[in-house]
């Protein structure tokens, strides 16, 4: 009975903060409308391409996804989202697309030290694809990038956040 009575003034508490006054977001314009379903049932046969990803991250340090199959040669639009709460400085998450033949483990060392550019090494631009920014809780940002054929590494540069927060694009003709 406890439970129930607890339960019941949380959901009340939550439904009764939910329209305080809403912040102005400085977020960029982004286009959700192409973006896939989130409960689409996945083919068996063939991998299903799709070049507009949605990918969250939060402050359980993780991607919600780590493989994704687009179609090479065509322009894919990724936007990343982090769901999390804290600030960028705390747990900031963004998304790096790294050229074949790069070590993404030696590039997320080298990243580590880099909090001056938002742990984007300069020493390493000649290895990034696409990056965004780097996103404190509740914000996005969105990124453009065409993929010659084959698998590329992508990670989250924050330090610490490589062992989690990594995986694969593999491009498909």
């Amino acid at each position: 009975m406890k439970k129930i009575v607890l339960m019941s003034f949380a959901a009340i508490l939550v439904m009764s903060c939910g329209d305080s006054k809403k912040e102005e977001s400085t977020q960029p314009e982004i286009d959700y409308s192409t973006a896939p379903k989130e409960d689409s049932e996945a083919s068996t046969s063939a991998p299903a391409t799709n070049n507009h990803i949605v990918l969250k991250a939060g402050d359980d340090m993780r991607y919600d996804k780590t493989e994704f199959t687009v179609k090479a040669g065509e322009e894919v639009t990724l936007i990343l989202m982090n769901a999390g709460e804290m600030s960028k400085e705390a747990m900031g998450h963004n998304f790096i697309l790294l050229k074949p033949g790069s070590d993404a483990s030696a590039f997320a060392n080298t990243a580590a030290s880099a909090k001056a550019t938002d742990y984007i090494p300069t020493e390493l631009q000649s290895e990034i694809i696409a990056h965004t920014k780097l996103l404190g809780g509740k914000e996005n940002d969105q990124i453009k990038f065409t993929l010659e054929e084959g698998t590329y590494d992508f990670l989250c540069s924050f330090p610490g956040h490589f062992a989690t927060m990594n995986g694969k694009i593999k491009a498909v003709k």
